[in-house]
């Protein structure tokens, strides 16, 4: 007799429960400034590091290589960033935040701190410390070779 898998219970699909979640809770607190998690967290990164080469800023904030050129195209067609070529290297392009990026990604920060304080609401003090603790570990365990 074949058992039944609950996945309501599945890691995985807590994951993924979650990230919706976190992504809509984001998109509601920010709604104003028509940008996605990834597009902040790339103008953030570019204040950081500005001249960031593509590639570094693509691993630096965990998304796929191969379409995040078209996220800074996107970012480049609000004016939010701009793309030059390396001038030691062509191929390489680097990445710049504008002014008008900087301002946008400056206001959305007290918009994205309230949209994280909402995500871990349900929990105390103590739990969003946990949670926190375990997601980064999680993380870093693949991130160093865990697969």
């Amino acid at each position: 007799m074949a058992t039944s898998y609950n996945f309501r219970e599945a890691p995985g699909h807590l994951i993924r429960r979650a990230q919706q979640l976190a992504v809509a809770i984001f998109m509601e607190e920010t709604a104003g400034f028509d940008a996605t998690p990834v597009q902040f967290a790339i103008l953030n990164a570019l204040i950081d590091d500005p001249g960031e080469d593509q590639i570094t800023l693509s691993g630096r904030v965990a998304f796929d290589p191969a379409t995040f050129g078209s996220v800074i195209g996107r970012l480049e067609a609000k004016d939010w960033v701009k793309r030059e070529a390396d001038p030691g290297d062509k191929r390489r392009k680097l990445l710049w935040i504008t002014p008008e990026g900087q301002k946008v990604a400056l206001r959305m920060k007290r918009a994205v701190k309230r949209a994280q304080q909402r995500i871990v609401k349900p929990l105390d003090d103590a739990e969003q410390a946990q949670l926190t603790a375990l997601l980064a570990k999680l993380i870093a365990g693949y991130e160093n070779g865990a697969r």
